[in-house]
């Protein structure tokens, strides 16, 4: 899963899959915008077939927060 997120960003971010650690947030990946994060929800949703509530978008600013909740909604 964690190779799958990681895939993810690094298409939509169009950077190396490989720059990508629990560190990496909207401050710290310089293409993270409003837009972006918008499709990484979008890509994320659809690959992972699951649906995000607001609250979740909004909390998913770094990618340890994005494994977490994606996690939770498979679990």
């Amino acid at each position: 899963m964690e190779s799958r997120i990681k895939n993810i960003m690094a298409e939509t971010f169009n950077i190396p899959k490989e720059s990508i650690t629990d560190e990496c947030s909207i401050d710290s990946i310089e293409h993270w915008d409003s837009l972006s994060h918008t499709n990484l929800i979008m890509a994320l949703e659809q690959n992972f077939g699951i649906s995000f509530k607001t609250d979740e978008i909004i909390d998913m600013l770094n990618f340890k927060l994005i494994k977490l909740i994606i996690e939770e909604k498979l679990n």
